[in-house]
């Protein structure tokens, strides 16, 4: 298996190198016509309009949109997140250009400012239910998004308990949401639709790989998905195929001498 990671900026080599622990590829992918040697993509973290204006000078976003149509697994971590999201807020002014497919809506700095990054532990139960270990997560937080709201095809995985005291005003004003009425709210903070995998904070930094191996086993269910399909239409096709050839010999004259 080979697994692409976008190289324009951010922590693509410590994706790579988690998964090369896992036995798995991981290959640079910087230009659109590389998309089409990768099954699944990676999106990683780092500065989210850098990476956007990067991605727009190598006129990448059709390219990523249309491997997202298709099906293909993706997942974004923290700017990735950002990407793969349909709407952003808390941007900077004139906003970036998103890929999109997520159906959620992201705050692009809920938690504030680089000196305001931090390490937690997450409740991870569908991780936990796939991959074992720990029923929590060592989660690296770094000038993290935060998600607002979900659709509802999406799974939320995880969210984290912030004190509204903590909340930026930016956020505050936006009613971030909540699950019980009181003093702390809970904020979405990984999520999963169809092929797509979206975490705020950073896997990669950490030497606990269950997230990747969670996403090569999405990978390997969205492959054994697309070879049935089409195995599918093969014995459809031939099925068909067969019906007509004896439809064809039914309907041929019979002559007798």
């Amino acid at each position: 298996m080979v697994v692409g990671v976008l190289a324009l900026q951010g922590s693509f080599n410590e994706h790579i190198a988690a998964l090369r622990k896992l036995g798995v590829k991981g290959v640079e992918i910087r230009k659109p016509e590389q998309l089409e040697q990768v099954g699944s993509l990676i999106i990683p973290g780092g500065e989210s309009t850098t990476m956007a204006k990067l991605a727009e000078y190598h006129n990448l976003f059709p390219a990523l949109r249309e491997f997202v149509k298709l099906g293909k697994p993706v997942w974004g971590t923290c700017a990735g997140l950002i990407f793969l999201a349909n709407k952003a807020v808390g941007q900077k002014t004139g906003g970036q250009e998103l890929v999109g497919g997520l159906d959620c809506t992201v705050h692009r700095n809920f938690f504030g400012s680089q000196i305001q990054s931090f390490e937690t532990e997450l409740s991870v139960p569908e991780i936990t239910a796939k991959e074992g270990g720990p029923e929590t997560f060592r989660a690296v937080f770094i000038r993290a998004p935060g998600i607002l709201e979900v659709g509802p095809k999406v799974e939320v995985l995880a969210d984290y308990s912030v004190p509204s005291g903590k909340l930026l005003d930016s956020v505050s004003a936006l009613e971030a949401p909540q699950e019980n009425a009181g003093s702390e709210k809970r904020v979405i903070v990984a999520v999963k639709q169809g092929n797509l995998l979206g975490t705020a904070f950073h896997p990669e930094l950490t030497a606990d790989t269950r997230w990747h191996s969670y996403f090569l086993k999405m990978t390997n269910e969205v492959r054994a998905e697309d070879a049935s399909s089409k195995a599918s239409s093969s014995i459809s096709a031939g099925g068909e195929d067969a019906s007509s050839k004896e439809q064809l010999r039914t309907d041929l004259p019979i002559y007798q001498w």
